[in-house]
């Protein structure tokens, strides 16, 4: 067996037989809670909107509910409309190291897999562990995007590992699975560069959906291309050159949830954009930032992070979401409708702003995330800097800041059950998750 895949499967197995460690269980809840949040934000947007109608109605021979529809689909279709909820509004979890990517696109597939095989809250939370373990340390290990590739290929590996380890996968059918779910699941970084697409926002989705369809076929003993990492033309090769993974079962508690609706590079900025405007006086005249090269690669440099058309550029933009917070306050879901995407007020005050990236700042991160902001106005120089925002792993979220985060979307009734079941889920079955999150409104 390929030894990156063997690793793996062994982690797997130890799960399996030793559980998970109580703070791991603890951390998994509250992002299950959290992409139930996101999820529910997301639910009428357009893509989803195109995606339910594109591929329903649908069966298999496993089936799951599609969010807040009340409707079934195969259990592959159901994860990706589920997982593209997760994702779209920019606003599930993130860790940051070598590759930055989101650990929570690894749920949707799981909850799908769990209800189709009738499977308990602490069965998911188990393999979630396992999903979380494995592409956080990936992670840690290459940055692929810089050789072009998207983050989500990693999500592919992952997401194979927990959905193998909900079946009862093991030895050959378990790598089978990562085989099968990895091979023809390497995404091109043209999803994120210049002019972003819906596609942004659903390309980690499709990774889980096409996980869960190799899975299946691995259950019932189908092969696949291996040796997948050091083979001949595998993935070292071909794509991240060589590495090794250590699954010490710590990175979950790494992670971090966020607390705004935007890329995660860009959470320092919002949050210390959000204070410097309670203190400003007078007529913006400019506004001097510094930041990191990680950031300024992915949602500053280029042109059309400066005027963005789209709300997926939108959210993946600096400078659009300073000047938004500047004029308008925190950023919400709503805070990229084209109405604000064409404000003047927004788009001059962008053409006040200078980016300047520093060495200092470039040895903080990622292990910090930090960001200064310097306004002049016709009334004074103003100055905000913020090494960690909250939500990070050095100022984690709360069970009360969960709830909070959750009645911006949904009712307070809503959000409250949500907390209340997902605190003490890993005794429930997947079958109670569902009815909650069908019982979800506004």
């Amino acid at each position: 067996m390929d030894r990156i895949v063997s690793r793996i499967e062994e982690f797997s197995r130890s799960v399996r037989e030793h559980g998970i460690p109580k703070e791991n269980r603890e951390e998994l809840k509250k992002r299950i809670a959290d992409i139930i949040t996101t999820s529910f934000g997301a639910r009428n947007v357009e893509p989803v909107r195109i995606g339910i109608a594109s591929l329903l109605p649908s069966s298999g021979s496993l089936n799951s509910t599609v969010f807040f529809t009340g409707k079934k689909a195969s259990s592959d279709v159901a994860a990706f409309l589920n997982g593209t909820m997760t994702r779209y509004l920019d606003y599930n979890d993130t860790y940051l190291s070598k590759e930055a990517l989101h650990p929570s696109d690894n749920i949707p597939p799981l909850i799908a897999v769990a209800e189709a095989k009738d499977k308990t809250c602490g069965d998911v939370l188990n393999a979630a562990d396992i999903s979380y373990e494995v592409v956080c340390s990936l992670s840690d290990q290459v940055s692929i995007r810089d050789r072009g590739w998207d983050h989500v290929t990693y999500i592919s590996i992952s997401s194979a590992a927990g959905i193998a380890h909900l079946l009862d996968l093991s030895d050959n059918k378990y790598a089978n699975a990562i085989n099968l779910g990895l091979n023809n699941n390497i995404s091109m970084r043209q999803t994120r560069a210049g002019e972003l697409s819906m596609w942004k926002g659903a390309t980690a989705a499709n990774a889980c959906r096409n996980s869960l369809f190799g899975s299946l076929l691995a259950m019932n003993g189908f092969s696949g291309p291996s040796p997948i990492f050091e083979g001949e033309m595998g993935f070292f090769k071909q794509v991240s050159g060589t590495f090794d993974i250590s699954l010490d079962n710590s990175h979950v508690r790494r992670t971090m949830i966020k607390n705004f609706p935007v890329e995660y590079h860009a959470m320092s900025a919002a949050e210390a954009s959000l204070s410097i405007r309670s203190k400003i006086e007078g007529e913006v005249e400019s506004v001097d930032v510094e930041t990191f090269t990680v950031a300024n690669t992915i949602i500053i440099k280029d042109p059309e992070k400066l005027k963005p058309k789209t709300r997926e550029t939108a959210d993946h933009s600096m400078p659009y979401i300073i000047a938004y917070t500047l004029v308008y306050g925190e950023p919400t879901p709503d805070s990229y409708d084209g109405k604000f995407l064409n404000d003047r007020k927004i788009l001059s005050l962008i053409e006040k702003m200078k980016f300047k990236v520093t060495k200092d700042y470039d040895k903080l991160y990622p292990e910090n995330l930090p960001f200064k902001i310097r306004v002049k106005t016709t009334k004074g120089v103003y100055e905000e800097e913020l090494i960690v925002p909250k939500g990070h792993f050095k100022k984690p979220y709360s069970w009360d800041d969960v709830l909070m985060k959750a009645e911006r979307v949904m009712s307070r009734e809503s959000a409250k059950e949500l907390k209340e079941f997902c605190m003490s889920m890993e005794n429930k079955d997947v079958k109670e998750l569902i009815e909650v999150i069908s019982n979800v409104h506004s």
